[in-house]
């Protein structure tokens, strides 16, 4: 009995502790693309046009 109450409750918890585990939407950062003919500004955190 204990023995199967122990499985059930890992089995019951393990889904919930995986996606925990990756869950880290809040500290990736997508990285910034510009359109062709601008470059990203750090200062100004935008494209802005290039010169050639």
């Amino acid at each position: 009995m204990t023995k199967t109450l122990l499985a059930t409750t890992v089995l019951f918890l393990a889904p919930g502790l995986a996606m925990a585990q990756g869950c880290n939407y809040t500290k990736e950062q997508q990285a910034m693309s510009c359109a062709a003919g601008s470059a990203y500004d750090e200062s100004t955190r935008t494209c802005v046009p290039t010169t050639s």
